[in-house]
């Protein structure tokens, strides 16, 4: 179980809140709010995408009665008062922040921890081995295939006490973008699936 505060978090991330009413134990990450499950313990990441404004659905997951929030400078702290009982903490870049607390998370734990990369092949490989070690450890994993800069910390997040191993996906597509996942894995092991012309049109040879 995690036994993280809103205000363990805030320190973790070394900014005071913009707003504070209640210290609530943050038990889930949320970054899509289609995918709600348990309001009371949930932390919203307001991460922009192409085409939305995520701090455009705060409003609608206050009244579902989300009370934990990372928003950008996007947010206007002039709209408070319509959120009186939220806990906000504004970041520059909320996407850094989620990868911050993720890989401080991930630090607690110091049983093995597999990491898996590859243009293909990554999730039929983390199953295969899930399949072939699960009888002998209680394992974590990555769901489905979360492999990207948001998946992976979700993924992160999910190690526990109870388990005894973890093996995650990393997937990349952008120079850079590598080191931003190393940090949150941090796995003892490493396996390449392959490495083919999915990924060349971004980087400038195949040892870079």
């Amino acid at each position: 179980m995690h036994s993280l505060r809103f205000s363990d978090i805030a320190a973790t991330l070394k900014v005071a809140p913009l707003q504070l009413s209640s210290d609530p134990v943050i038990e889930s990450l949320l970054t899509d709010s289609r995918k709600l499950v348990l309001p009371s313990g949930t932390l919203f990441f307001a991460i922009n995408g192409p085409q939305k404004k995520a701090t455009d659905f705060i409003p609608s997951l206050y009244e579902k009665s989300v009370r934990c929030f990372i928003v950008d400078n996007g947010f206007n702290p002039e709209e408070l008062p319509a959120f009186p009982e939220a806990n906000i903490i504004q970041q520059e870049n909320v996407l850094e922040s989620l990868q911050l607390l993720a890989a401080t998370h991930r630090h607690q734990f110091h049983y093995p921890v597999i990491g898996i990369t590859g243009s293909n092949g990554k999730t039929i490989v983390k199953e295969w081995l899930y399949q072939l070690l699960n009888n002998d450890y209680n394992i974590a994993r990555s769901p489905k295939s979360y492999n990207s800069q948001v998946g992976v910390p979700l993924s992160v997040w999910n190690m526990n006490e109870t388990h005894e191993l973890g093996i995650f996906e990393a997937g990349i597509s952008m120079p850079g973008e590598m080191q931003h996942l190393q940090k949150i894995i941090d796995p003892d092991i490493g396996i390449f699936t392959y490495i083919g012309d999915a990924h060349a049109e971004g980087f400038e040879n195949l040892q870079q």
